[in-house]
């Protein structure tokens, strides 16, 4: 690529550079002004940097399956309000059938203007104890049309020209459950605030118009490399299938996610023919979201340091036909989406599999997610929380490492943190009783998949209830090259009067005593070639740690061992 005379490619370095931390701040922002543990333990949030156009100069994902939830809707945005874009506006957002990816994940908005000419645009987008609809916390197995999920957010201004417009502020909060969720909105207003300041400072340092040209040879750039990464994987056509199971009305239900990637020298197409249609109930998934579960598995196999901006998207070509469950058409239910991200990605990496096997992992555990919510015991006020603690299971192995022990669901790839123990306690009116690996959950395996773990907790709140939105419990994460799957999850209740419940995938389960003892295994992640070819040495280390049972150590890994 010819170079212009007037590019410093010093400055493109720097910029590329001042964009990744600029993001990173405007992250810690969040981190140290939010309430939810959902965004100051979890981190369930993502950072970004737009040009005037909404294209992404830089992105710091806390979790992966944000990788594609902002830039559509910048876009979006640009389009909706034309020319009544003004210095001082602040828009919320969290439609999916505008760009969105999850009603619970809500974007904030900051355009930034220099000289009253839009320059760029800050964002965040996290997500939220609640956002009204039929359930509290904003899952809802039982909904069939994206109405009964959540209050819709279309682009509203809630500030325009600096002012609080406080009708429209009180009009949405009015209609959210928890006041938390106007803190931690506020929050994200200061996480764009320190974006916007930051770009203005570039700006007055190198003016707009050789800012301008430097990014876009920042994008020139990285669209380069990531071509030469394409030119690395063998050119050919790659298949996978995965299933989803129960779509929440149909417990025996399968839906077959059906792709073909074909390589062809500096780029890559990504077809989903063949994929089911969309279900009626809320395991669907709109576009941004698929495209974010692409992206996420499509940045495990190539270079991680790629910068993360418009110049990435360009050699990549995705076709996942309008009504198919991965793209679902309005008005369905979609909550479940980001969660599909787990077996999607098996067919993506069953897919990479046969193109690159030395860089692709087994499958990872995938999510059973439960949202709990109800009252304090000693008071009326409300809770809610995502049991991050409970769900992270294993990820697969690669060829030459284990899985990572208790890394969480692969839509989340490390970055959801699991609460702090104390911190659980204190923001909920739970007793965690154990927190522990779960013993023989790897899947075996030349390299072992990643340790599941098991939790138990006493329910000590009133009016409690769980919401279980899942996979996993009807097979468990695949192995590769001989390796094999890791276990399954299970929920299950122990109510005070001595009766069990073994939760289901999709369920609200409504009405559970104070006193009731929450259990949880989450399961291993797949091995990855022929366990038999496993380190001895290994195999006793962890049985000596009480990871692997002394029985599946001779029938699985065989090895003897003595007393």
């Amino acid at each position: 690529m010819a170079i212009k005379k007037d590019i410093d490619l010093m400055l493109v370095s720097v910029l590329q550079s001042r964009f990744k931390s600029i993001t990173e701040e405007m992250g810690l922002t969040l981190l140290r002004t939010t309430r939810s543990p959902i965004l100051n333990e979890a981190r369930d949030f993502v950072t970004g940097l737009y040009d005037r156009k909404g294209r992404m100069l830089e992105q710091t994902e806390y979790i992966p399956i944000l990788a594609f939830a902002l830039q559509p809707v910048c876009q979006y945005i640009i389009e909706y309000f034309g020319d009544e874009i003004y210095p001082g506006d602040v828009i919320i957002h969290n439609d999916v059938f505008s760009g969105g990816n999850q009603n619970a994940d809500v974007a904030i908005f900051k355009p930034v203007f220099a000289d009253n000419q839009l320059v760029a645009w800050a964002a965040c987008k996290g997500h939220q104890a609640d956002i009204g609809g039929a359930v509290a916390g904003g899952y809802n197995p039982e909904a069939r049309e994206v109405w009964q999920e959540a209050l819709r957010i279309p682009p509203v201004k809630i500030f325009e020209r600096g002012k609080l417009r406080r009708d429209v502020w009180e009009f949405i909060f009015a209609n959210i459950r928890f006041p938390i969720v106007e803190e931690d909105i506020r929050a994200h207003i200061g996480g764009c605030t320190v974006g916007e300041r930051a770009i203005k400072q570039l700006v007055d340092k190198y003016g707009a118009d050789r800012l301008q040209a430097h990014i876009e040879h920042l994008f020139d750039l990285t669209e380069g490399k990531m071509r030469n990464e394409i030119k690395n994987i063998p050119n050919g056509v790659y298949r996978g299938q995965s299933y989803m199971y129960n779509d929440g009305i149909d417990e025996q239900s399968k839906h077959k996610i059906n792709l073909t990637i074909t390589v062809n020298d500096e780029s890559i197409l990504f077809d989903y023919n063949g994929t089911d249609p969309q279900t009626p109930g809320f395991a669907n998934a709109p576009y941004s979201s698929t495209v974010s579960a692409i992206m996420l598995c499509l940045l495990m196999v190539i270079d991680p340091d790629i910068p993360h901006n418009e110049g990435l998207m360009r050699p990549l070509d995705i076709n996942i036909p309008a009504g198919c469950f991965l793209n679902a058409r309005f008005p369905a239910a979609t909550t479940f989406g980001n969660t599909i991200a787990g077996p999607h990605s098996d067919a993506i990496l069953k897919a990479f599999a046969g193109a690159l096997p030395e860089r692709v992992t087994a499958g990872w555990n995938r999510a059973l997610c439960v949202a709990i919510s109800g009252s304090a015991p000693d008071t009326e006020n409300k809770w809610a929380d995502i049991l991050f603690l409970s769900l992270k299971g294993g990820s697969g192995a690669i060829d030459g490492v284990d899985g990572y022990d208790h890394i969480g669901l692969i839509n989340c790839a490390g970055g959801l943190l699991a609460q702090d123990y104390e911190m659980f306690e204190l923001h909920n009116p739970l007793f965690l009783l154990k927190h522990e690996y779960d013993n023989d959950s790897a899947g075996p395996g030349k390299y072992r998949g990643g340790l599941g773990v098991v939790t138990e907790f006493v329910i000590q709140g009133k009016s409690t209830s769980c919401v279980t939105f899942g996979d996993g419990v009807d097979i468990g994460a695949f192995g590769l090259f001989g390796g094999k799957n890791g276990t399954l999850n299970r929920v299950e209740l122990k109510y005070p009067n001595g009766e069990k419940y073994v939760a289901k995938t999709k369920e609200i389960i409504k009405d559970i005593p104070t006193g009731t003892v929450f259990l949880q295994h989450a399961g291993g992640g797949g091995g990855y070639g022929e366990p038999s070819e496993r380190n001895a040495f290994k195999v006793l280390r962890e049985v000596k740690e009480g990871l692997i049972s002394p029985r599946a150590a001779k029938k699985v890994y065989r090895v003897n061992l003595d007393a």
